[in-house]
């Protein structure tokens, strides 16, 4: 397991630079530049200073190495557009805000997610079953900007029982409408896969087996079914927890979270190219490290697939 460890994470270099080599030019081929618009009436000479001032007047392949050059040291420049702040500051402002808020999304979404898809498989062609799958499927089709408003406009506008935007410090109280509005679909789809997965497991020879030695229901269900089951919902965890810890962009807007989200948004509407990069880099490393996590977990849920 410890080389396959090792050989995931030595793979997981080149996909890393490849991310950041694509990410870098096609940023630059876009139109526009991160001083086009508030300083189209300033001299051109001092344009050409300011940019020269960021490297801006290199050719991209020289602005490309240069950036590789401060990555390697750990620094991820320079905010174009607030010149008082460096990327890394950007960063350790807003990821601990999109990781509180995704960490209580995505936990509530496990439990209630898997826990329904249980359910529903358990009691497949009933009222259970069918009731899960309806509100699911509901969860699935409704995004996140049409719900979002929604609870604002009942819990926050109409019934007054809780603070419609803000961050406040991390009050508890700011976060429950944000943490319900992301964790909705992540508990839809976590039902499904749970459901279609426990119905699969259930089907199979060795389940059928332990039935047919007379094992109770429950112990089959514990020792044989669970364990597989989760197969598919650690693959789908993955990518989800890395997507919900590193913001959510519908939800960080409307609920005027200062997370790195946001700051992504704005960051490229303003062409401020280093605070982009430095948060692809950041969700990057987080998408790896979690395939990483699933595949070795792949192992202890399944030992038939473990690697050595």
């Amino acid at each position: 397991m410890a080389s396959y460890i090792l050989g995931r994470l030595a793979f997981a270099v080149p996909t890393l630079f490849l991310i950041i080599l694509l990410s870098f030019f096609l940023m630059h081929a876009a139109p526009g530049g991160p001083f086009d618009l508030e300083l189209a009436d300033v001299d051109p000479r001092v344009l050409e200073n300011i940019r020269a001032a960021y490297n801006l007047d290199a050719p991209v392949w020289r602005q490309f190495v240069d950036y590789l050059r401060g990555l390697l040291r750990g620094d991820l420049g320079p905010s174009l557009i607030f010149s008082e702040l460096r990327v890394s500051d950007i960063v350790a402002t807003g990821l601990p805000v999109s990781v509180t808020v995704g960490l209580g999304a995505i936990t509530i979404g496990l439990l209630l997610g898997v826990l329904c898809g249980i359910i529903a498989a358990l009691r497949q062609n009933t009222v259970w079953d069918y009731s899960v799958m309806a509100v699911a499927m509901t969860g699935v089709a409704v995004p996140t900007f049409v719900s979002a408003p929604i609870f604002i406009l009942v819990f926050g506008l109409y019934l007054g029982w809780l603070p419609i935007s803000g961050w406040n410090g991390g009050d508890p109280r700011h976060l429950v409408l944000p943490v319900i509005a992301l964790a909705l679909p992540k508990i839809a789809a976590l039902a499904r896969i749970t459901r279609g997965s426990m119905l699969e497991t259930l089907t199979t020879d060795y389940v059928r087996t332990a039935r047919a030695k007379g094992l109770r229901e429950s112990r089959v269900i514990i020792r044989h079914v669970l364990k597989p089951m989760f197969i598919p919902v650690v693959s789908y965890l993955g990518p989800a927890i890395a997507t919900v810890m590193t913001g959510s962009v519908v939800i960080e807007k409307i609920f005027g979270l200062p997370g790195i989200g946001r700051a992504f948004v704005d960051s490229a509407v303003n062409r401020d190219y280093p605070v982009v990069m430095g948060i692809v880099i950041v969700y990057a490393v987080f998408i790896l490290l979690l395939n990483l996590l699933a595949d070795v977990l792949y192992g202890y849920l399944d030992p038939r697939i473990r690697q050595k």
